[in-house]
Order: structure tokens, then C-alpha cells, then sequence
């Protein structure tokens, strides 16, 4: 549009266009006039009843559009005229149009008021479902709010998470990027940049939108722009060639044939009307005569804008039609009917203003039509019969919501070379906003990506974390933004975060999988559970043999002198000792563990009661040589016996209760190690486990105390030292087991349980039985009574 500054000391120009005519929109307006003449000419539709049009160019300016709106409202004629002609004024039922959303919403807040109904067959602004602001609103194409849903979910089918966005700085650009921009935060994707931007900004304003497309890192970019301002930044970005960008365009832009001259859009997809096919359509189009080309100023400055000027006409640098023209040679969007779909939105708009018309003034009588020609009807009436069309013309239904929306479809298109190298137009797939949540989308045919790519072009922020590892947001950047930072310890990762393991679980090497953790405990099949078993079975042989020797030998007076009953008893609980060992080792079960401290205590408190027995003895055995001592008649072998079983009984109670009070119990020890599950043996109750030891304890230093006092007795062979050496062994080995039971992690607890206990038997049985077994194999002649009563000198 022509435009001129006024100084307002003068009456400013009348508003005029500039440019050339679009063919696109003259194909409009001329399917416009073959649509009321087909339905003049219909028999079923308003029989006997002619409509009549009056066709404007807005310019797509909202100020001339604003002015023909105006008109339109003046243009009541109060005088009814009855006669077969219609009134030059005449009264306007309803409007088509605007194409545009911006002078569609101008147009209708001017005669909304007065309830001229407009059906716009281009507007898809989604605010012109607002019935408080645009109640006499209609259309025939659908809202930009299916649109922006359908782009977003597209983007998101592709895997595309890091986008450019540019859009007309118009109502229709504006609310069409708002509700796209919604929808794509709800699908979880992020926009680089938004720019917007309007054909009349200045040159600097559309450079700087193309250099911030070109320095982007966004692979893919969604336009939400009308043809006139996608033209201009296309033209801007061809001058500068930028980086590959994959296009994703809104309907108004991605289908208009106009736009397929730039080549290095190609492979972009968008969603456009569907085709359709208008019979009859082409053929008036072609029909242009030159007294009707003649007749008309707008056809006249087409048919001069595509090749000669008219004889009437002054147009420079043209030459004059000499008759032989043929408009068929042509190659304007005009003439292409190839791909009907906005045109047929306009189509739809005249007929359903039809239909609005036939039902208010037309009744079915006796399966004929009547209608009345001379019935006065107000605009208000069409507008209430517009809200209840319902009808099919050529196989498309139209219809309007409570909204005055249509049903929302589209087809999926992308911009494909041929062989020739052109770009065209190739319906890949559909998208029906009816259909249930998750199958509106659908593509049939394989898609041809930018720079002729068959692959999906990659548009991320960052790439997809590996397994193992959790997205950490970069600082002040959109949550597609992030770094990929292992998932601590015991923990796996899913798409975003890291989810620790349930507590008998443990992760793999590529933390993807939780997997159970190994159960660990010392096993017979192991090598340090095969030593131990080994020593313990050892032991136990050794005692055996120990015990066969002294047998062998029990008439002799090293054996008679040390008290054989004792002895023997000694070697049996010495054996027990090292059997109990063997408890120890495996798989902890209920049993297990109450029989492995038990056994344990009890054996080794009967050994210490037999150690004790036999140091009294010598005791009592070197005091009972005093001249009038009669004191081993109170220390005889009954005595001996009540001994050793009252000791080991006491232990006897103290397990008993320490078994019914609270007894051992296996457990998962899921705390030493994170990564594996010790299986051990839990005390129950640890004042019951300190008193078994205790009791031990107590009475290994009670039998020190008097071997130490027996040390020193004049005997040849006396048996208290070898029971003080056995015992510091002992009293050392246990002192020591009782940081390094609490310290030792996992199965070496049990581990080092075990040592203590073979080392003090080993201790018990080398240090007393030892020097015996040697003198009777090896050093015979020293088992005698004369040796053995044979007193040292002091």
C-alpha cells in the first residue's frame, strides 16, 4: 500500500495500492464469483433468487481494509426495491474474507456489532475464536491453535528438542508462535531464539533476524510467518549463505507456490489445507476474454503484469496485444489448479453463506424448494442460520463449531526436487485433530530433508546422556541445555536422572541395570575357608592322635603322673574345640549360628575347666607332700569331676539364657560393603556373646594365676610351667581377638573368630601335651618314676 506522511494542513490522499498484483489472491476472488455463479445457476440451492458481490482490494492493509469495512456498513439502503434488478447499494448479507488475520480482526470489530456475518477463508488466528470479541466470526480454514499443536507435535515425532523460532510481528505471526511456543514447552522443547519481525520494518531490522538464524546453533527453524514477510527474509538470507537450516513452516507460507523459487528451503515440511478439486474450476479461470480482461482493472493490470498491454492502455515497454495471446501459456500460480486449498476454502465460505441464505428465506414443500425473493431478512437472521449449516459440496463437509471453527485436518507437506531440479509441493502425511490423543499424526510416504538429506537432520541442544549418567542444567540456559555427569554411587540412570537401587541391588559396570548384589560369606570353597578347615580338621587329628598315644601309654608314669583322666578329658574337649571351628564356616543359617557360639563357649569352658583341674592338682599334689598333710582327700579325683562340671555348667546357663532371651539370627549386612552382602551371623544379644567370652576369659586368667604359682615347684617334670606357657598363649591370643573381631570387615570377622579359636587349642595342645609325647616316643628312658620324683637343686 501507498503511503504518505501528512503534515495535517490538507486533506491527506485517498488510500491507494502499489506493487503488482498477487495471482494467488485474484485466483481467490475469481473462485469467489465462480461459486455464486454456480449457485445463480443451481436449481436446488436459492432457486429463482440471484446473489450479487461486490469484490475489494485490501492490499492486505489493515487501514483499506478498515475503509472497505466502513463502507460496507453504510451501504443499508432504506428503499426497498421490488423489481428484478438488485439495488446498486444493496443490502450485504455477509462478507468473505479477510485472507489475512490482522484485517480480518480490524473488519470484524467494525461490523461484528452490527451482526454482518464474515467467513474468512485465510484468517487462522486462533484469537478469532473468541466469540466475546468476534461473534459474527467465521471460517472455513481452520485455527492456528490445531496448527501450532500439529507443529509442536511434529517436532517432537522427530526428535528435534533445540529450535529457532521467527514469526510475522502481526496477530497472526504473534498468536500463532504464543500457542505453537506453549505447546512445544508442554512436548519439552526449547527455542534458542524467537524474533519477530513485519515487511515494513526497516532493512536493518530483517538483517538482523537472518544473522541470527545464520550464527544459531538450532538446526531446525519453525516460521510462523505470512508469504509476504517470509519472502522478504528468504530474499535476505539467499544474499549471505547461511549454515543448512532445516524449515518448518505454518500454512500460510508452506504451501503458497510463490515461495518455491528458493532452493535452499528445500526439504522443508509444513502442514497445509488439503488438496482439492473444484470441477469446472480451471475452465473459468482460463476463460478470459479479452473484452472480459477489458471490463476489468484488476484483470487488465494482471493480464499487462504477464505479458502485452491493451490497446487502451499506456503501460511503457510493453508491447500491444495482438490477439494471439493465450492466458493457458501462462505459468502463474493463477493458472495452477494443481493444488487447490486455500481457493477452496473460498469455495466453502460462498456456498456456506448460501446455505445460510436458502434457510432463511427458502421451505421445502412436497420435495420441491421454495423460495421467496421479495422476504426481507436481516443480516442477524443469516448469522444465526450460518451457525447450523451443515452440508457436503463436492465430497467436503462444512460445518462450524460453537467457535465458528471447521474441523480441524491438514496434510503434511515437504518441498521435494525433481529431476528437472524444481521444488514441488508432496503430500507426505495427514493430521486430523478428531482422531484420539496420539493418532492424529500419520506419515505415508518416505520425506526428503534439507540439502536432499534421506536422514533426519540432529537439532539438540545436547546430546542424549549415556548410560551411567544424569543431566546437570547448564547455568542460565534452557532445560535442553545440560552436561552429563555420572550417577553417584548405587545408583542407576533412567532418560532424565539418576534412581538408586532397591537395597539388595547393586548397579552394573554402565549403571543402566540393577542387578543383585553377590552374597558373600566365608565358604567351604574358598581358599581361605579350605585353610581354616584344614587347621580345624588337623587340630582335631592331632588330638586324636595325641589322645591314642597317651592311651597307648597310659600305664606309663609320665601319664599316671599328670592325672590320665584329666588328661583324656583335656584331648576330648580339645577336639571339640577344634570341630567347633567348622560351624563357622558356610552359609549362616538359624541353626548355624546358635549352635556355632554355643558349641564354641561350652568347649572351650570345659577345656578351660580341665586346664584348671589339672593345676590344682599339681597344686594340691605338691602341698600334700608337707609332713600331716592330708589335703588330696579333699582334692581326689570326685572332686576333680565336680569340678570340671560345675564349671561347664555355669557356661552351660549362661548360653541357655542367652539363646532364650535373644539368640543369634543370620543377617544381610548391607552396610560394611555397598557393593555386596555379607551374610554373618548377628550376636542377638551382645551382652550374651561379652559373657560367654568373659566367663572364658575369667577362667584363663584364674588358671594363670596359679600355674604361675606353681612354676616354681621342685619337681623334675612339672606340669604348671608347661600350663603358664599354654595359658599366656592362650590369655594373648584372645586379648588380641577382641580389636581385630571388632575391625575385621565382612567374612574376615568370621575369619579371624576362627584363627583365635585354633590358635589357642594349638596353643593348649602343643604347650601341654607336646613335651610329654616327646619324652614317651623319643626320650623313653626319662618316663620313669626315679626321674620324675627326682628333685632339682636350688
Amino acid at each position: 500500500m501507498h503511503t504518505v506522511k501528512n503534515n495535517y494542513t490538507y486533506m491527506p490522499e485517498p488510500l491507494r495500492c502499489k506493487g503488482s498484483i498477487n495471482p494467488r489472491e485474484l485466483r481467490f476472488s475469481r473462485a469467489m464469483i465462480f461459486a455464486i455463479e454456480e449457485i445463480n445457476n443451481s436449481t436446488e440451492l436459492l432457486p429463482g433468487i440471484r446473489l450479487g458481490y461486490q469484490i475489494y482490494d485490501s492490499c492486505a492493509s489493515v487501514p483499506v481494509a478498515v475503509h472497505v469495512a466502513f463502507q460496507l456498513t453504510n451501504s443499508l439502503d432504506p428503499v426497498f426495491y421490488t423489481g428484478d434488478n438488485c439495488s446498486q447499494s444493496g443490502m450485504v448479507m455477509a462478507v468473505v474474507g479477510e485472507s489475512g488475520s490482522t484485517p480480518s480482526i480490524s473488519m470484524s470489530r467494525i461490523i461484528g456489532p452490527f451482526n454482518i456475518p464474515q467467513v474468512s477463508h485465510f484468517a487462522t488466528c486462533a484469537c478469532l475464536s473468541d466469540k466475546q470479541q468476534y461473534p459474527s466470526f467465521f471460517r472455513t480454514i481452520p485455527s492456528d491453535q490445531f496448527q501450532a499443536d500439529a507443529l509442536a507435535k511434529l517436532v517432537k515425532h522427530f526428535g528435534w528438542t533445540w529450535i529457532g523460532a521467527v514469526r510475522s510481528d502481526s496477530d497472526y505471526g504473534n498468536n500463532g508462535m504464543a500457542s505453537f511456543l506453549a505447546a512445544a514447552r508442554r512436548e519439552g522443547i526449547c527455542v534458542e531464539y524467537s524474533e519477530a519481525f513485519y515487511r515494513s520494518n526497516p532493512r536493518s531490522r530483517i538483517q538482523r533476524v537472518a544473522d541470527v538464524i545464520r550464527r544459531s546453533t538450532a538446526m531446525v527453524v519453525v516460521a510462523f510467518t505470512s508469504p509476504g514477510e517470509m519472502r522478504i527474509l528468504l530474499e535476505e538470507l539467499s544474499l549471505e549463505p547461511s549454515p543448512p537450516r532445516q524449515w518448518i513452516g505454518s500454512e500460510a507460507w508452506v504451501t503458497d507456490p510463490n515461495m518455491l523459487r528458493f532452493s535452499f528451503c528445500a526439504g522443508a515440511i509444513g502442514f497445509g489445507i488439503e488438496q482439492s478439486v473444484i470441477p469446472g474450476l480451471r475452465d473459468f479461470l482460463l476463460d478470459l476474454s479479452p473484452s472480459k480482461v477489458a471490463a476489468s482493472p484488476l484483470l487488465t493490470e494482471f493480464w499487462e503484469d504477464a505479458g502485452c498491454r491493451l490497446k487502451k492502455s499506456a503501460v511503457p515497454n510493453k508491447s500491444v496485444c495482438d490477439g494471439s495471446e493465450d492466458i493457458k501459456t501462462l505459468q502463474t500460480p493463477y493458472t495452477d489448479t494443481s493444488q487447490l486449498r486455500i481457493t477452496n476454502m473460498v469455495y466453502k465460505a460462498a456456498y456456506a453463506i448460501a446455505h445460510a441464505i436458502h434457510n432463511s428465506v427458502c421451505q421445502e414443500r412436497k420435495s420441491t424448494t421454495q423460495c421467496d425473493k421479495y422476504t426481507w431478512i436481516e443480516s442477524e437472521e443469516v448469522l444465526m442460520q450460518l451457525k447450523k449449516v451443515h452440508f457436503s459440496q463436492n465430497g467436503y463437509d462444512v460445518s462450524f463449531d460453537a467457535n465458528g471453527d471447521p474441523v480441524a485436518t491438514y496434510e503434511l507437506v515437504n518441498w521435494q526436487k525433481t529431476e528437472s531440479g524444481n521444488i514441488e509441493l508432496v503430500t507426505v502425511g495427514h493430521y486430523d485433530a478428531s482422531l484420539p490423543v496420539g493418532r492424529e499424526f500419520r506419515i505415508n510416504r518416505n520425506l526428503t530433508w534439507v540439502e536432499g538429506s534421506t536422514q533426519v537432520p540432529v537439532s539438540v541442544c545436547s546430546d542424549s546422556c549415556p548410560p551411567g549418567t544424569r543431566k546437570v542444567l547448564q547455568k542460565g540456559k534452557p532445560i535442553c541445555c545440560y552436561d552429563c555427569l555420572p550417577c553417584p554411587e548405587g545408583e542407576i540412570s533412567n532418560v532424565t536422572d539418576c534412581l538408586p537401587c532397591p537395597k539388595e541391588f547393586w548397579p552394573n559396570a554402565e549403571r543402566d541395570t540393577c542387578l543383585p548384589k553377590p552374597v558373600e560369606f566365608l565358604s567351604f570353597n574358598e581358599v581361605l575357608g579350605i585353610i581354616l578347615a584344614a587347621f580345624s580338621v588337623g587340630g582335631a587329628c592331632l588330638a586324636i592322635i595325641t589322645a591314642a598315644v597317651f592311651y597307648h601309654h597310659r600305664t606309663s608314669p609320665i601319664v599316671r603322673a599328670n592325672n590320665s583322666e584329666l588328661s583324656f578329658l583335656l584331648l576330648f574337649s580339645l577336639t571339640l574345640c577344634f570341630l567347633c571351628s567348622l560351624t563357622f564356616i558356610g552359609a549362616p543359617s538359624e541353626w548355624s549360628c546358635m549352635l556355632r557360639h554355643t558349641a564354641f563357649g561350652i568347649t572351650f569352658v570345659l577345656c578351660m575347666s580341665c586346664v584348671l583341674g589339672k593345676t590344682i592338682v599339681v597344686l594340691m599334689a605338691f602341698r600334700a607332700t608337707l609332713p600331716g598333710s592330708n589335703v588330696m582327700k579333699w582334692f581326689g579325683p570326685p572332686q576333680q569331676r565336680m569340678t570340671v562340671v560345675s564349671f561347664t555348667f555355669i557356661q552351660v546357663l549362661i548360653c541357655t539364657i542367652w539363646l532364650v532371651v535373644s539368640p543369634p539370627f543370620p543377617l544381610k549386612n548391607l552396610t560394611t560393603y555397598k557393593e555386596r552382602i555379607i551374610l554373618e551371623c548377628a550376636l542377638g544379644s551382645a551382652v550374651g556373646f561379652w559373657a560367654v567370652l568373659g566367663y572364658i576369659g575369667l577362667l584363663a586368667v584364674f588358671c594363670f594365676v596359679l600355674a604361675v604359682l606353681a612354676r616354681k615347684l621342685p619337681d623334675n617334670f612339672n606340669e604348671a610351667k608347661l600350663i603358664t606357657f599354654s595359658m599366656l598363649i592362650f590369655c594373648a591370643v584372645w586379648i588380641t581377638f577382641i580389636p581385630a573381631y571388632v575391625s575385621s570387615p565382612g567374612k574376615f570377622t568370621v575369619a579371624v573368630e576362627i584363627f583365635a579359636i585354633l590358635a589357642s587349642s594349638f596353643g593348649l595342645i602343643l604347650c601341654i601335651f607336646a613335651p610329654k609325647c616327646f619324652i614317651i616316643l623319643f626320650k623313653p628312658e626319662k618316663n620313669t618314676k626315679k626321674h620324675l620324683m627326682n628333685k632339682n637343686q636350688s
